[in-house]
């Protein structure tokens, strides 16, 4: 039974869990349009309309974690967009805490700007953030897919699933690590005034940083160096000798 971690519960926050539905964010951004108040998790055994980065559909069958974070007002609006960071490291942390329990060694786990997880270089973990408003209230759900029984065979990077890597977890258990590292991190966050030390922490753990890559970003697509995070979360990349701040795009190996 899928339930919310020890941490999370003490820190206020509800789960509703459901069979099967359309998307997790999609329904939790209703629910925010028709007054709901976070934090509420929402999470599904299946959805049927998954969405992804830039609207692509979320193949969601039963098996993997299929989850979504309904937050009211969790930092003035210039701080909305560190939440990537924020939820990064709290799958970062989870995935640590369950290799630890099960003493599964040899993982490299890393984190892809802006907000994919990374595991022996492959992608096991996406982020979604959208926003709205409810009156004067700001809400953000945050969508959270973890392939962990499988992952796709075709996408725009090489995929991996916790089975494949030696994790054996279901949805239920990994969520219940996952909750507690998210209410643990967002405390660590403070609403946006410590960004610095969770910028840092995510520094720490950040897949190609020092490496050239290719970026796609504001309809161009170039190869740059991959240079750190500037104070506000944009990409810092060196592209042919002259620094750029990257802060919507994707990036992608050579």
């Amino acid at each position: 039974m899928v339930s919310l971690g020890e941490r999370a519960r003490l820190d206020g926050f509800q789960l509703r869990h459901v069979p099967t539905i359309g998307s997790t964010s999609a329904t939790l951004m209703q629910d925010a349009l028709n007054g709901a108040i976070g934090p509420v998790w929402l999470v599904a055994d299946q959805q049927e309309d998954g969405k992804g980065r830039r609207g692509r559909f979320w193949h969601s069958p039963p098996g993997n974690l299929y989850s979504s974070l309904l937050l009211t007002e969790p930092a003035p609006s210039e701080y909305v967009a560190q939440l990537s960071f924020v939820m990064a490291l709290a799958l970062y942390d989870a995935v640590c805490a369950v290799a630890a329990a099960q003493s599964v060694d040899g993982l490299t786990i890393e984190l892809k700007w802006p907000n994919d997880l990374m595991i022996n270089g492959k992608k096991c973990a996406g982020l979604l953030l959208e926003g709205g408003m409810k009156g004067q209230s700001r809400f953000v759900v945050i969508g959270m897919g973890v392939n962990l029984a499988f992952h796709p065979d075709q996408s725009n990077h090489p995929a991996s699933d916790f089975a494949s890597l030696g994790l054996n977890t279901s949805p239920a258990h990994f969520f219940a690590f996952l909750s507690d590292a998210v209410a643990q991190r967002l405390g660590q966050w403070a609403r946006g005034n410590n960004f610095a030390e969770i910028r840092a922490d995510w520094l720490s753990h950040a897949y190609k940083m020092g490496e050239v890559m290719r970026i796609n970003a504001n309809a161009e697509s170039y190869e740059a160096r991959l240079e750190g995070v500037d104070p506000t979360g944009g990409l810092i990349v060196d592209h042919m000798g002259r620094q750029r701040i990257v802060t919507a795009g994707e990036i992608f190996n050579l």
